[in-house]
């Protein structure tokens, strides 16, 4: 039988032979009738700064053992089976909008299954858009069609590469190994918080299109689509900004959080969306050595630690302040989309090697912030703080900063101690409060001085905030039905983090899917497919 044991502790040294004893004396059972030893899990319990790894691990066990339904498990074969082709047969191809983890793993998920279909990606290719991303950071020459937030992999391209989910779904095993078997290290399979970092991430979204087109499929970049057509509430087609029609049956909208132009498209289209709570804020930094002994006491900088990372929340009544996005070794970087603007976000590498930590410290704002009914309030909103933090910037792409202790005591900041900014267009010293409402600034602060009591010196040690944090998640909801089409025209597919569906890279991905099986038991794919 297959046994999962839980709350498996040992020291950080331990080697695979000990742990494997570990957990044999654990369950009581003979060495000989333990095989297929293998990890599922691994956690870092730093809670008493005594630091070890707790694991979750599978085996095979010959004969019985004493299962107690908590940390020894029996477990059964689950396998999620695909879903059957439906009768109704498409005369076009699928056309997916958008290549983040969503349109990606949706495109994947129906070329396997023989759909052949079409991915259109406003942006570039990866390597292309790495290239216009980097001009923008050294040059501060924005291209608004190919940077942070458009472009080949989605938003999530340059960022930490955080793989963590809220969700649970059979599919987040699914995407994980698919992951692994187009280039990502393989730790992320049993990984508590497993990441990859930008620069894995941008192989693996590269291996993943060319098994779309290795399958059937078409990616086409740099193609916008700036029109939908609708004939008797159905869609019939979709217009690209070049003026070319291409029918289609089945539109899948996996769009980004930062779409704003195709929201007001489809808004002025009459496709039903309501606004969505979001938060915003900005990116705090620290060296990451003061997190690292924060966190691990005495075993910082233990080799097989990395660097440490945190996670803070605070709530008062209907406020809440968190931090998001944590990357620990990173850079706060440069994301704006729209020219005039400033936007910060953050981003990793693999080895999260870096001199500082940061992590979007946020506030929830939602259509009390917004003082508007209009479902593009909350784009509205984010607009008007990045121009304010651009015009606090000094109007030539710096982005706004200050301490957090000159933040809290409502002054100026004047000079850096200890840490130094990472934002690559460089910053303005000044008053990081003027970007933001009063009820905004009034959370921020409460936040930052209860966050101070969860970790002694996160508001002081030199600790920067630089503004502003807007694109945390999407300002509205395309609204769908059961059946995962949008309630105002069939065969419209809203999915994903930018149809206010998922949060991160695994959600988008997982949405994706979902709404391509849905497809797949409801249509059949043009001349019979080939299944894959």
């Amino acid at each position: 039988m297959k046994v999962r044991v839980h709350n498996i502790k040992a020291p950080l040294e331990t080697e695979w032979e000990e742990l494997r004893e570990m957990v044999r004396k654990r369950i009581c059972c003979p060495r000989s009738a333990c095989t297929d030893f293998r990890i599922v899990k691994q956690s870092v319990d730093a809670r008493k700064k005594h630091v070890c790894f707790v694991y979750s691990v599978d085996l095979e066990i010959t004969g019985e053992v004493a299962a107690d339904g908590k940390n020894v498990i029996v477990l059964k074969d689950e396998e999620e089976s695909a879903p059957v082709p439906g009768t109704i047969s498409l005369a076009d191809p699928p056309v997916i909008v958008g290549s983040g983890p969503c349109g990606l793993f949706c495109a994947l998920t129906l070329a396997r299954m023989g759909y052949r279909p079409l991915l259109l990606e406003r942006g570039c290719d990866v390597d292309s858009r790495t290239k216009a991303v980097q001009n923008y950071w050294e040059k501060g020459e924005l291209n608004p069609e190919s940077n942070i937030q458009f472009g080949e992999g989605g938003a999530g391209t340059f960022s930490d590469g955080k793989l963590t989910t809220r969700i649970s779904d059979p599919k987040i095993m699914n995407i994980l190994k698919d992951l692994v078997y187009f280039g990502a290290p393989e730790e992320i399979l049993y990984r508590a918080k497993p990441h990859i970092g930008t620069d894995i991430l941008k192989q693996v979204v590269k291996a993943v299109r060319t098994e779309i087109i290795h399958l059937g499929g078409d990616v086409r970049f740099e193609t916008l689509v700036s029109d939908l057509e609708i004939r008797n509430g159905q869609i019939a087609g979709v217009t690209l900004s070049s003026g070319e029609q291409i029918p289609c049956q089945i539109l899948v909208l996996a769009l980004g959080h930062s779409a704003r132009d195709t929201y007001e498209m489809l808004c002025r289209k009459g496709i039903a969306m309501e606004q969505k709570a979001f938060s915003v804020g900005a990116r705090i930094e620290h060296l990451q050595s003061f997190i690292d002994k924060s966190m691990y006491g005495d075993f910082a900088g233990h080799p097989k630690l990395g660097a440490a990372d945190y996670q803070l929340s605070y709530r008062n009544g209907n406020d809440a302040c968190y931090s998001f996005c944590m990357c620990p070794g990173g850079v706060v970087v440069a994301a704006a989309s729209e020219p005039d603007t400033v936007v910060t976000n953050g981003m990793s590498y693999y080895a999260r090697n870096g001199k500082n930590a940061n992590a979007a410290i946020c506030v929830n704002v939602s259509r009390q912030d917004f003082a508007s009914d209009h479902p593009l309030a909350g784009v509205y909103y984010q607009r008007e703080l990045e121009h304010r933090a651009f015009l606090l910037g000094g109007e030539n792409g710096n982005a706004p900063a200050q301490k957090v202790c000159d933040y809290l005591n409502g002054k100026a900041t004047s000079y850096w101690q200890k840490v130094y900014p990472s934002y690559p267009l460089g910053v303005a010293m000044t008053d990081l409060s003027r970007c933001f409402s009063a009820r905004v600034s009034h959370v921020l602060t409460d936040g930052l001085r209860m966050f101070d009591k969860k970790i002694k010196g996160f508001t002081a040690n030199g600790a920067i905030l630089t503004g502003v944090e807007t694109r945390t998640s999407a300002p509205l909801r395309i609204l769908r039905g059961e059946s995962l089409e949008s309630i105002s025209v069939k065969g419209l597919y809203p999915a994903g983090e930018g149809a206010g569906y998922a949060g991160g890279i695994m959600s988008a991905a997982a949405d994706g899917i979902r709404v391509a099986n849905q497809i797949i038991s409801v249509c059949h794919p043009k001349n019979g497919g080939c299944m894959v």
